[in-house]
């Protein structure tokens, strides 16, 4: 039994995505290159696994889950002989507080952000950490004081929590790290070969990886979804919010609402900047 409705957990998806994505934009990518990173991808596998340690290329891949075969040994371990760990989690942090508080403009000084930043806190420090890798790693760090940084410290807990669970949700449905790509760019109304996050592998490698789809009936012949295949679709992203649910409980009905309403214009000012 939920402790509120699965329309405000998703909703609150939503919300946090575009606060803890700026983590992946050009002013946290500049910092890192300051500090001798190579490219985009060394300071994001840098500063993302970071709360893992200096963990092994296999073990940053099984917990991401989603990158090709290889993509992750590209940058680790070989980001760890330019910083470390610790290194990276500060630059992260405080870059991405820099690039939020740039995006909110006059929304950053507002009084009222402290007390979002407090609830999504709550929140995010508050969900059950087992067999959540990334979130684990995260909740184990100190929560930043400075409210535009603890707001964002927050929505990537809460990005990360709901991660994990997504991870779980696609093992349970047999769908591997790439086909969930296939999967979320036929959603998206593209074909696999246009998606970004796949749009690179060898082409031969990408049609294995559809032929599998249609093999088990989620892809028909032209590359689309299935009835079934959009049905497995909708089934991993209800178990996920589900499975992101408990990170709420520790709000009252009121108290979520409140954080709902207090993150909409905060998100929506984040995503107007960044557009």
């Amino acid at each position: 039994m939920l402790s509120h409705p699965p329309a405000k957990v998703h909703r609150m998806f939503e919300l946090v995505e575009p606060i803890g994505t700026v983590t992946f934009s050009e002013v946290v990518n500049e910092a890192f290159l300051a500090l001798g990173m190579r490219n985009y991808w060394d300071g994001y596998f840098a500063g993302r696994a970071a709360p893992l340690g200096a963990a092994p290329a296999e073990v940053v891949h099984a917990v991401f889950y989603n990158f090709a075969e290889g993509e992750v040994a590209r940058h680790i371990p070989w980001v760890w002989g330019k910083i470390t760990p610790e290194e990276a989690i500060a630059v992260r942090e405080q870059a991405s507080a820099t690039a939020l508080r740039q995006l909110l403009g006059e929304w950053a000084g507002f009084p009222a952000l402290v007390r979002i930043a407090d609830l999504a806190t709550r929140a995010a420090v508050s969900a059950p950490p087992e067999g959540r890798p990334l979130y684990a790693g995260l909740r184990a760090l100190d929560v930043p004081e400075e409210p535009v940084a603890r707001l964002w410290h927050a929505a990537t807990l809460l990005r990360e929590h709901r991660g994990d669970g997504h991870n779980a949700a696609l093992v349970a449905h047999g769908i591997g790290g790439t086909e969930a790509h296939v999967l979320m760019a036929l959603s998206l109304g593209m074909m696999a070969e246009d998606f970004g996050r796949i749009h690179h592998l060898p082409k031969a490698r990408l049609a294995a990886v559809v032929d599998g789809l249609r093999d088990r009936g989620l892809v028909d012949a032209a590359g689309g979804f299935t009835d079934a295949g959009r049905e497995t679709r909708r089934r991993i992203e209800a178990l996920t919010d589900e499975l992101a649910a408990p990170a709420y409980d520790v709000l009252s009905a009121d108290e979520l609402d409140e954080l709902i309403a207090g993150l909409e214009p905060i998100a929506a000012a984040v995503q107007a900047a960044d557009d």
